[in-house]
């Protein structure tokens, strides 16, 4: 388009132009000086809006190509920032500076539009329309810029769910001791896009998962694996302390009934360990009575104790009485220590089912030839429950068992718990020994007698003992007297004050016959002078008739 103005130089010719008649061309640009050109506002706002566009066509249309290729290079420099989208956008810095190099662009182009007249034939206001038009693409490019960034942060955002997904999915194959620490950073990672990106497509999923993650978590509950799931069923109790309860919904309260269910579980699945420690259910059952008192499974402790109890005290007459005892005593432990007072009365039955649970296992372990722990129960039984009726009885199967230990034979049955009529013999036992000896015996009758040291007596030969024996002229031997019903008797000897280490204890036995008198001597033997194991003469004298004796070795 041309402009209407024109400019030009007085001349001489008749036409008013040159003396030659020639018209000169226009000038491409406008003066430096002086007024601008008509139309040079409408020409600055065109370029400046076309340099807005990002594109330098201000530039172009006033052929000012150097400062267009600077447009088309801070256009590339943002685009190769900018793409593809990233979560974060574009940096500060470089709009910033992109916004600078166009701000600057379009007032420098507005400058020279103003001052310059275009070249070529183009319309300052379809310019203007054309500059209105192409500021739409940056603007659109600009939405859907942000439309792609904020797809690339949804999609970040579904990559660090599905992150903690795989952080469950590793620790649900592991034990959750060892799984913990894994479970902590999956929850997490749920907490923070369910809390800081509420809005987002990850955050919309967050409750399923968490679903997810307190089945995971769970998994032992589920297998009604009790005492495994008490440990993670605590933890997800704690979560609402830590996750905010909107997120977490009804799970918040989910884990209190199963928890209390475990504990019970767990608890009467211990029930009856040793001490009314973890092994005997008193922890599990204690944090149930204390945490959960209102519910149901606490309500059922008492009398699960009390069945148990029960359970036990009819074992004692089966074929383990000594374990049916144990039981007993961590029942009664365990009941003692729960804060509840309905439970801690259960212990008197318990302890009253030991009582006859300590008396059973004795005489088991007895008939069972478990002498040495036969002797060590009854001993215990008559020590700690002097007034029980069957004392005096277990006295006499302890002695039994000792002598057992030492001669099998003893051992064939239970001494009789009454003492039997009819005729009595005696029995005098003398010591040579210059050491005090016990003497235990049992058959139809059982006891111990305790024979003093004798004062200048001394030991003997194998060979002298059965000869010389209580056989000192005028010696006052300490005797004990005896006085048996008929029947066959084993006898221990049991040297004590006086003697040393090296001697031994000796066992014999005897049958006692109606219409005798029996007497028993017991000496010393010495071995040989080099403590050779010699074989020694058995006693010449068996108890049979009267009279009888007794020695021991070494």
């Amino acid at each position: 388009m041309e402009s209407g103005d024109r400019y030009g130089v007085a001349g001489h010719g008749t036409d008013g132009y040159g003396g030659d008649g020639a018209v000169p061309p226009p000038p491409s640009h406008a003066p430096s000086v002086g007024p601008p050109p008509p139309g040079a506002s409408l020409r600055a706002a065109a370029a400046a809006l076309l340099n807005m566009t990002g594109l330098g066509l201000g530039y172009a249309l006033l052929g000012r190509w150097g400062r267009a290729a600077v447009c088309w290079a801070a256009t590339a420099v943002l685009l190769w920032v900018a793409l593809p989208a990233d979560p974060d956008g574009v940096p500060a810095g470089v709009l910033v500076g992109y916004l600078f190099v166009l701000v600057a662009a379009a007032v420098d182009g507005g400058r020279i539009a103003r001052r310059s007249a275009a070249g070529g034939a183009w319309r300052p206001g379809m310019a203007v329309g054309l500059g209105v038009v192409l500021l739409a693409v940056p603007a659109g490019g600009a939405v859907v810029y942000g439309s792609a960034r904020d797809e690339a942060r949804e999609q970040m955002l579904l990559e660090r769910l599905e992150a903690g997904d795989q952080r469950v999915a590793t620790a649900s194959r592991q034990p959750f001791g060892t799984a913990k620490g894994e479970y902590g950073k999956a929850l997490d990672v749920y907490r923070a896009l369910g809390e800081d990106h509420p809005g987002s497509r990850a955050a919309k999923l967050v409750p399923d998962r968490l679903k997810a993650y307190y089945d995971a978590v769970s998994a032992p509950y589920a297998k009604k694996q009790h005492c495994e799931a008490v440990a993670p069923l605590t933890y997800l109790r704690t979560l609402p302390g830590s996750v905010d309860r909107k997120l977490l919904g009804e799970l918040a309260a989910w884990p209190d009934t199963p928890l209390a269910e475990s504990l019970y579980a767990c608890g009467v699945s211990r029930l009856g360990g040793a001490g009314g420690s973890s092994g005997g259910g008193g922890d599990e059952l204690g944090e149930l009575l204390r945490t959960f008192p209102e519910s149901a499974s606490a309500q059922q402790v008492a009398p699960a104790i009390d069945e148990r109890i029960k359970d036990q005290v009819a074992a004692l007459k089966g074929a383990d009485p000594c374990t049916a005892t144990q039981v007993l005593r961590g029942l009664g432990a365990t009941a003692s220590r729960l804060p509840d007072e309905s439970v801690k009365k259960l212990r008197a039955d318990a302890d009253e089912g030991v009582v006859d649970g300590v008396y059973a296992c004795g005489t088991d372990q007895f008939k069972d030839e478990k002498f040495g722990a036969a002797r060590t129960t009854l001993t215990d039984f008559a020590r700690t429950y002097k007034s029980d009726g069957r004392a005096r009885q277990a006295r006499n199967i302890a002695i039994a068992a000792e002598i057992a230990d030492d001669r099998p034979a003893a051992g064939k049955r239970l001494p009789p718990s009454k003492r039997p009529g009819g005729a009595r013999m005696e029995l005098v036992i003398s010591n040579d020994a210059p050491n005090t000896v016990e003497v235990l015996y049992t058959g139809p009758v059982t006891g111990t007698v305790t024979l003093k040291a004798c004062a200048g007596c001394e030991r003997y030969s194998a060979l002298e003992g059965p000869r010389r024996a209580c056989r000192a002229s005028g010696r006052n031997y300490p005797k004990a007297r005896l006085q048996l019903p008929a029947g066959e008797y084993h006898f221990l000897y049991k040297h004590g004050t006086g003697a040393t280490a090296r001697v031994d204890s000796y066992s014999s036995g005897t049958r006692v016959q109606p219409g005798y008198t029996y007497t028993s001597c017991t000496y010393v033997i010495e071995r040989s002078p080099f403590d050779l194991d010699l074989p020694l003469l058995p006693d010449p004298v068996q108890p049979v008739v009267s009279p009888w004796g007794a020695g021991s070795s070494r």
